[in-house]
């Protein structure tokens, strides 16, 4: 229950992780028809979370929703670890199978398990090139150099419902040691139209690890970002790295003491992009 609408119920999960102390926190508000778009904001920042989602309307017989998402600060026009949660919450309500949300990016097929799982398919990823002057002032704001930028990935940005800017790591140490400026990174943030600055290092060529500063919603960093995961995948398969149906698997939040686990799967021909993760209710 919430203060600022009584009677409407807030659940909480955790996403990316089978763990409640483990992933990325979520609200869910599986019953917002009629919430003003400001109630729908104040219910997320008392929350706290880096997303609450609010199911606006929807039809259990059709499996079909219309879901928005609020950060702290604001909305966004799709968040993955909330979609994640909100899929495994309706599953226990109505049963496993497929889902269909309706969201401000476009339409997002999932489809939820017995197990507390759910495999979400992207709106069409793409990305290009950032500008020069994008990226000093992001280098700037994080407290990092073009020596801390890993040599066999170049920075882009991304999308896969909302822009990200993809920063490689040197190494898993550099991406350990973050800590950046977070007014500073919230302006070039905002002035560029980014949601996360997805920082990563490559383990192998399957496995990376992650790390998502998110100060525009007014959040220090997201422990899992289903909707980085996307446009990341997306990418690597723009920069001709993905040559044949590939899984991938993305470990985050471990910096944070909130290990998550994002399984990507991405396909040389289609520019969705699939995103697997386990949702489990925080008492």
């Amino acid at each position: 229950m919430t203060d600022i609408a009584p009677g409407i119920e807030i659940a909480r999960y955790a996403a990316f992780t089978t763990d409640p102390a483990g992933g990325n926190p979520a609200g869910v508000v599986l019953a917002a028809a009629g919430l003003a778009d400001l109630v729908m904001l104040a219910i997320a920042a008392e929350v706290g979370y880096s997303e609450t989602a609010f199911v606006i309307d929807g039809d259990d017989t059709a499996r079909r929703y219309r879901v928005r998402y609020f950060s702290p600060l604001v909305e966004v026009p799709f968040c993955g670890h909330a979609t994640v949660a909100t899929a495994v919450a309706i599953a226990g309500r109505i049963g496993p199978g497929p889902l269909v949300f309706d969201t401000k990016a476009g339409e997002i097929a999932v489809d939820t398990r017995i197990d507390g799982s759910a495999t979400l398919t992207s709106v069409a990823t793409r990305s290009r090139q950032v500008k020069p002057t994008e990226l000093a002032a992001a280098l700037a704001a994080l407290r990092w150099s073009a020596a801390d930028l890993h040599p066999d990935f170049p920075p882009r940005v991304a999308f896969g419902g909302v822009d990200h800017l993809i920063v490689p790591a040197v190494s898993r140490q550099r991406l350990a040691e973050l800590d950046y400026g977070f007014t500073e990174l919230a302006d070039v943030m905002n002035a560029a139209g980014w949601t996360t600055v997805h920082l990563f290092w490559p383990e192998n060529a399957d496995r990376f690890h992650a790390r998502d500063p998110f100060p525009v919603g007014g959040v220090v960093e997201d422990p899992a970002t289903g909707a980085a995961a996307a446009a990341f995948g997306g990418y690597l398969r723009d920069l001709g790295r993905i040559d044949r149906p590939t899984r991938l698997t993305v470990h985050q939040g471990v910096d944070m003491g909130r290990p998550s686990e994002l399984r990507i799967d991405v396909d040389p021909v289609d520019p969705r992009v699939r995103v697997t993760g386990h949702a489990v209710p925080i008492n």
